[in-house]
């Protein structure tokens, strides 16, 4: 009998290989040392655009957005934008695990854009979630001014939310039939469009070792980028959505040995907090879909 792997599973694997993508991507951000923002966020940017190009031209995708879908596809483009500005500038001032379990707030303020933008309706259950994972986040950020990384923390607590904001447009576009591989290349070429100009203003010249190591994050993120939403196509985000948050502990772990950053006390009370918060969700969420 031939072995067959359930959809589920699959995007299961899917979501823990795009949580080791992006890992990758921060981890040789932070190795690239002290280049802007912008520049780390062109080069990143710049890769994936080249991997979605050669996908689009595999599945011969007609280069047409679809009625609708032109003010979320741009929407998207800037939240993601200001999310990966965000991220790359927390994970260059703040612990690696840190600066992810920021971006990992992603989920939770997907839930109150989708509220606000697409009018779905929030549970009990989600709102709670939503609180304990604030609550959480203050954990890291320690909003006191003798913090000295107070402010890098904002920056990726911002990430965090651009990119909830940007899953939540992606959503929009899905649910209009939108192509993700056209997604992928809007939101590159966009980014990289955006961010040229304060990148050649300011540009620092790099090393061979430093463009490869850019090069690389590129590659990582765009192998994150279509891992997760190859995952979402196998299953609903309610049912996989959690492992995500097994980037989390890749960073801590990649953190430690290539960087030697053990995140402080309170940190892992956040972690604690947050990924508790993701994981009731889930169960809940998974609970009250088996009811119906």
């Amino acid at each position: 009998m031939p072995f067959r792997i359930r959809k589920k599973d699959l995007a299961v694997l899917l979501i823990i290989l795009s949580a080791v993508c992006f890992t990758g991507m921060n981890s040789c951000v932070r190795l690239a040392g002290d280049l802007p923002s912008v520049q780390k966020s062109f080069f990143r940017n710049l890769a994936s655009a080249v991997l979605a190009v050669i996908m689009i031209i595999r599945e011969k995708t007609p280069l047409k957005i679809r009625k609708g879908c032109g003010g979320a596809m741009v929407m998207r483009a800037v939240c993601g934008t200001v999310g990966v500005l965000c991220n790359f500038y927390a994970v260059d001032h703040l612990d690696l695990a840190d600066a992810s379990m920021l971006n990992k707030l992603s989920p939770f303020f997907a839930v109150i854009f989708s509220m606000l933008i697409l009018k779905e309706r929030t549970s009990p259950a989600q709102v709670a979630a939503i609180i304990a994972a604030f609550i959480g986040s203050l954990f890291i950020i320690r909003p006191t001014f003798a913090n000295m990384e107070l402010v890098p923390s904002l920056i990726g607590f911002t990430g965090g939310m651009g990119a909830g904001a940007a899953y939540t447009f992606v959503r929009y576009m899905k649910q209009r039939g939108e192509k993700s591989t056209l997604i992928v290349l809007f939101f590159s070429v966009f980014s990289c469009l955006i961010t040229l100009v304060p990148m050649l203003a300011g540009f620092v010249p790099m090393s061979g070792k430093q463009l490869l190591i850019m090069i690389l994050a590129g590659l990582f993120a765009a192998g994150g980028q279509f891992a997760i939403t190859g995952a979402y196509a196998l299953a609903p985000a309610k049912e996989v959505s959690v492992y995500d948050y097994s980037q989390v502990i890749f960073s801590a772990v990649t953190g430690y040995f290539l960087f030697e950053q053990v995140p402080s006390a309170m940190s892992f009370v956040g972690y604690v907090i947050i990924i508790s918060a993701a994981v009731w969700s889930f169960f809940k969420n998974n609970r009250n879909t088996g009811s119906e």
